[in-house]
């Protein structure tokens, strides 16, 4: 992200704090909820500063990449400092919260929870994936590239919201001397407070307004809805259904998979300096696996879950500023349209896999080569056999699932 585009976001992020569209009713806010807004919006926790959590994860869109051109492309956003980028594009920041802390699940014999696309930020430090994973971007040197905790702190007992801070968490939290590691703590929690609120997660979808039998479907919809829960076996992963309380549906399971998606040759992380990619262009992502591995899991618990990412949620998927606007899918950003990644569900199987990236545009007569070839779900996906009209009549029903959905529509 060039200087020009980081300091766009920095107004956009001041413009949604002060006060506009759907993230702008700060009286609803209770006060831990927009303590965490302003450490969310705040452009000046970074080195250099210009970068906020918003600058990746921006409410215009769903709380992910905000970047055309960036979408259009790698999908990957640039750090706080030039030249640096991480290695995969931004997931949405709401609708997580229920995430649980990552584990084993024995009955289902799948790993659930955790935050991020391979799940490090596990929830076991502070029993909260969701705020673990608030805390680290300040510190990684690829995104907010913020030296340590101690200087983290002192930005924020700078800002004009310092008092609101202790207001939330008492007389003498912003401890940047004595224990600054509870205070680290406290800015995640904070985060993650902002990132459960209703404003971050309104449940304001047509697709809500439908549950509550305020509006109805078009037929493409409804007929989107019967494929997505059957034929395209969308709601294997992303369940649709209320939860056992009457809770409006999130659309992700937690659990991780390993759908056969190409690597994304416009990374541009596979072209970093050595010191933060070793491996180059042959740097292959193994995500939930890769990550246990370096945690010093057992080949036999780490094996199975090589290159398996999380499943997100499905929620404002679509959600875009305007109709043109392009967004990237996929961990890696690799598919440009929900209409694109939905034929690769369907077909990823049936066409073949190209030869060269050079050849016919992928996913028209073929895909290239998945990027972990080992553990691809090949029982949910692949060969659906949806037709044209089927694929889209799944898209028409992900986009009734748009939070700022307007009844006089």
């Amino acid at each position: 992200m060039n200087r020009l585009s980081i300091s766009l976001l920095v107004i956009m992020a001041t413009f949604y704090l002060s006060g506009s569209s759907q993230a702008s009713d700060t009286t609803s806010l209770n006060p831990k909820e927009l303590l965490g807004k302003h450490l969310f919006f705040d452009a000046k926790l970074s080195v250099p500063e210009g970068q906020s959590c918003a600058s990746c994860h921006a409410p215009e869109v769903g709380f992910t990449g905000p970047g055309e051109e960036i979408n259009k492309a790698g999908g990957v956003y640039e750090g706080a400092t030039k030249g640096r980028f991480g290695n995969r594009k931004p997931p949405t920041s709401s609708y997580g919260g229920d995430s649980p802390v990552l584990h084993f699940d024995k009955k289902e014999k799948a790993w659930l929870g955790g935050m991020f696309w391979d799940g490090r930020a596990t929830g076991n430090k502070l029993k909260d994936p969701l705020a673990e994973q608030a805390q680290g971007p300040f510190l990684n040197p690829l995104e907010q590239n913020i030296p340590d905790t101690g200087i983290l702190c002192t930005k924020i007992k700078e800002s004009t919201y310092s008092s609101l801070f202790e207001q939330v968490w008492g007389k003498g939290s912003l401890d940047c001397d004595k224990n600054v590691s509870a205070t680290y703590d406290r800015i995640g929690k904070s985060i993650a407070a902002y990132e459960r609120s209703k404003e971050a997660n309104p449940f304001s979808s047509k697709f809500d307004y439908w549950l509550k039998k305020k509006v109805k479907l078009s037929d493409q919809e409804l007929q989107g809805l019967k494929l997505f829960e059957g034929k395209g076996k969308c709601a294997e992963c992303h369940p649709s259904k209320r939860g056992p309380k009457g809770t409006p549906p999130l659309f992700t399971d937690f659990t991780y998979d390993n759908l056969g998606v190409p690597k994304n040759p416009k990374n541009p992380f596979l072209s970093m300096p050595v010191q933060w990619n070793p491996e180059g262009a042959a740097y292959v992502d193994n995500g939930l696996g890769g990550y246990l591995k370096e945690a010093g899991y057992k080949p036999s618990q780490y094996e199975a879950e090589i290159g398996k990412f999380k499943v997100p949620t499905l929620r404002n998927v679509d959600k875009r500023p305007s109709l043109g606007f392009v967004k990237a899918f996929g961990h890696n950003g690799y598919f440009k349209s929900l209409k694109e990644i939905v034929h690769f569900y369907n077909t990823r199987d049936v066409h073949g896999r190209c030869e060269k990236l050079s050849d016919p545009r992928p996913g028209e007569n073929c895909w290239p080569e998945p990027e972990v070839s080992s553990n691809i779900n090949r029982e949910e996906l692949g060969n659906l056999g949806l037709t044209g009209k089927e694929e889209e009549a799944i898209v028409a029903f992900m986009g009734t699932l748009s939070d700022g959905y307007s009844m006089e529509k």
